[in-house]
């Protein structure tokens, strides 16, 4: 008799520790319980130490935490009919555990399929050059509308970032030579506009010497300092040209003098001569070339 009493003290025992343990659920800080009684629900528990009726109530657990999600490559076509393989991530969290049990089957599963199709409808109406360099605008624009339709499932999607865009090489062979000519571009405008400012300097200058002529002769002296010190090339010596205006009235008089003085002459005798000077002046000229350059 007393064995028997014994024993169904035990099996008592052991009935309400496996009650208690069904009944008695611990929940972190960043889990939440959504808690089913009889299939209906009463609603959120936790965080810390539950308390459930066995085979009445049933418990689902809900994390808190921001999940980070990878959103595969999608194969798209850009607006200006440009092939793109595009990757992207997605951070969202749980703000309501209720509805994300309740109105989804599979929060981690649904989230990915709106990021996917979403990802690929907007950055198909975007441009090349408006992906590859208004990715702060495109990523904004994800967000609001994968957070717009994750809202009703109690899910708040923070962050969508685009990883990588691949295009074709062809495609980037054509993009390295775009860039190319658009640098050139700018080198030849900066480098007319450097020429304008030259013109212009230059034109002030002149304005300047031609108030007073004296400039000039300095300027000139100066270039033959400059030229002196170069010792490697055939040195041309100029003349100032008020200098040759001075000489060519005085040539042209002189000339007129001596045509009116001496007949002329036009035996073979005196066009012979005059043969062998231009002969002998060229010689002098050929060798005054060949001794190198000349300083002043």
């Amino acid at each position: 008799m007393i064995v028997a009493v014994v024993v169904a003290l035990l099996v008592l025992l052991v009935a309400a520790a496996v009650l208690a343990g069904a009944s008695v659920r611990v929940l972190r800080e960043y889990e939440r319980a959504v808690v089913f009684r009889l299939g209906r629900l009463t609603g959120q528990r936790g965080p810390g130490i539950i308390f459930l009726i066995p085979a009445v109530d049933r418990m689902v657990r809900v994390s808190l935490r921001t999940v980070t999600l990878n959103i595969p490559a999608q194969e798209i076509i850009t607006r200006d009919n440009v092939p793109a393989r595009v990757t992207a991530v997605t951070y969202y969290r749980v703000i309501d555990p209720n509805r994300s049990v309740v109105e989804i089957e599979n929060v981690l599963a649904a989230t990915s399929q709106i990021a996917q199709t979403t990802l690929r409808s907007v950055l198909g109406k975007a441009e090349l050059d408006a992906l590859l360099a208004e990715r702060e605008r495109l990523n904004e624009h994800l967000q609001q509308i994968i957070d717009d339709q994750t809202e009703p499932w109690g899910v708040k999607v923070s962050t969508v970032e685009i990883k990588d865009v691949e295009i074709p090489e062809r495609m980037q062979h054509a993009m390295a030579r775009q860039a190319e000519a658009e640098r050139e571009r700018r080198a030849k405008i900066i480098n007319a506009e450097g020429e304008f400012q030259a013109a212009a300097r230059l034109h002030d200058a002149a304005d300047v010497i031609s108030r007073n002529p004296v400039t000039i002769q300095l300027r000139y002296l100066q270039t033959l300092i400059e030229v002196s010190s170069n010792q490697s090339s055939t040195i041309v010596f100029p003349l100032p040209v008020d200098i040759l205006q001075r000489l060519v009235p005085a040539a042209a008089g002189a000339a007129a003098a001596g045509e009116a003085d001496e007949p002329e002459q036009t035996d073979p005798a005196r066009l012979e001569e005059a043969a062998w000077g231009s002969a002998a002046l060229n010689r002098g000229t050929a060798t005054a070339r060949d001794r190198g350059p000349v300083s002043p």
